[in-house]
């Protein structure tokens, strides 16, 4: 009977050694939606199945690319893709992460900085070192960037530089592929982008702060596309949907095969099962009017 029972308990010991066990989830920091029932739900939105951490980096471990949308300003968001990065790089080899929040004007400072970290020489100054942008808030999105830097796996800029942004806005280049330029998609992104600018942008405007927002959508595809997989691309949750933003530049560009989608998205923000395919759900910052700020109110 024990001989029996040795090959199965044998098998299952060595399926548990193979498991690696998923590092501790960071504590919640945002103040609002604690009591709701959505706090800390992770959704398959093509299935509606709820899942567990481990389940979800489980289906991401086997994807050649991986794009995270983020609220900017919610530390929640930040922190879970730390934990995200850690802990794929614990389930898989790691070959290449990407910023929205790095531009390529940045590269070789970052390349230089995981030159020196690799030989243990790390910079005093890390906001100088990388040239970092005040633009993105430091407090936010240091502790990734420490981790980062420390690691291996190329760290990729891929964003547009300013003067690239500029030379779309003056010049307004053609866009080329027949997903991101379907009228029902230029006119959800034009639509964002009045309601961004609480209606006070000149109509005369729109086209050129629309061929920005997609030059900058095709850019991090392209940027992905030749990244090094599995490959992991942090941006804007805009800049993630699957309805609006990069990836239907990677179907233009023929590279979306094997792309999975994870928006952060504090509770009550519902996520459709066409703008990603798994949402994870967080507290959420307290709501600011940004619209009484631009009016000066």
């Amino acid at each position: 009977m024990k001989q029996v029972l040795l090959v199965p308990l044998l098998t299952l010991l060595a399926a548990c050694q193979g498991q690696v066990a998923a590092p501790p989830l960071p504590v919640w920091q945002s103040p609002e939606g604690r009591d709701s029932a959505e706090l800390g739900v992770i959704r398959d939105l093509r299935s509606g199945e709820q899942l567990s951490p481990a389940q979800l980096l489980e289906r991401l471990a086997a994807a050649p690319r991986v794009i995270v949308g983020e609220q900017h300003d919610n530390p929640d968001h930040h922190a879970l893709e730390l934990w995200l990065v850690r802990a794929l790089a614990e389930r898989r080899p790691s070959g290449s992460v990407l910023l929205e929040m790095l531009n390529p004007d940045q590269q070789s400072a970052v390349t230089a900085v995981q030159s020196s970290a690799a030989k243990g020489e790390m910079p005093r100054d890390l906001i100088g070192a990388l040239r970092w942008q005040p633009g993105w808030d430091w407090s936010h999105y240091g502790p990734l960037l420490t981790w980062l830097v420390k690691q291996p796996t190329p760290l990729l800029a891929a964003n547009l530089d300013r003067s690239e942004i500029m030379d779309i806005y003056r010049n307004q280049p053609q866009l080329q592929g027949p997903a991101s330029t379907a009228a029902p998609v230029r006119d959800a992104l034009l639509q964002d982008i009045r309601d961004s600018h609480c209606g006070l942008l000149p109509d005369s405007q729109l086209p050129a702060m629309l061929a920005v927002q997609q030059q900058r959508d095709r850019r991090l595809a392209e940027r992905f596309k030749t990244a090094p997989e599995p490959a992991l691309l942090i941006a804007g949750s805009f800049h993630a949907r699957r309805d609006l933003g990069v990836p239907l530049h990677l179907q233009d560009l023929d590279a979306a095969q094997g792309l999975q989608v994870v928006m952060l998205a504090e509770v009550g923000r519902a996520v459709a099962p066409a703008q990603a395919d798994f949402v994870w759900y967080t507290p959420a910052q307290p709501p600011t009017d940004y619209c009484a700020q631009m009016r000066g109110k």
